[in-house]
């Protein structure tokens, strides 16, 4: 009898990939991401083990948003006192933190626990071209469409 295949924490060999950011569609590109943190491109994807590989984003400042998102979209925090919620735009977020703003939108397409947390740690976005990643030899990852 055949039994399915379940990968262990241990066997999963973890790859470098580069993507480059400009002129992608902040979403289209969140969603890829995180299927590669995830490792759902992968034969031995397991559900309950964090098979996925290493990403680098690189030129954040240059997403793109569609349609008025840039105007309309609004970033919330909250300090925890009362009165403290703080706002900004879409625009204001990619011209000061673009990072943050690609480090929320692949956070948002992850679990929402332990595993989700361990998978976000593998994600770095740089603001240029430029990383500082070159050891582990990264290899350009070419997205769909």
């Amino acid at each position: 009898m055949r039994t399915t295949y379940m990968a262990k924490a241990n066997e999963v060999e973890r790859k470098w990939y580069v993507v480059d950011a400009s002129g992608q569609t902040l979403g289209r590109l969140a969603s890829e991401v995180a299927a590669i943190l995830r490792g759902k491109h992968k034969p031995t994807f397991t559900p309950h083990v964090d098979t996925g590989d290493n990403v680098i984003i690189i030129n954040a400042e240059e997403i793109q948003l569609t349609g008025n998102k840039i105007n309309d979209k609004m970033y919330y925090r909250h300090s925890g006192h009362p009165g403290g919620l703080k706002s900004r735009t879409a625009l204001e977020m990619r011209t000061t933190r673009p990072e943050q703003m690609l480090e929320l939108a692949v956070k948002g397409m992850l679990p929402k626990n332990k595993l989700g947390r361990q998978m976000i740690k593998k994600l770095h976005v740089y603001r240029g071209s430029e990383h500082t990643h070159q050891a582990q030899k990264p290899e350009v990852y070419e997205l769909r469409g």
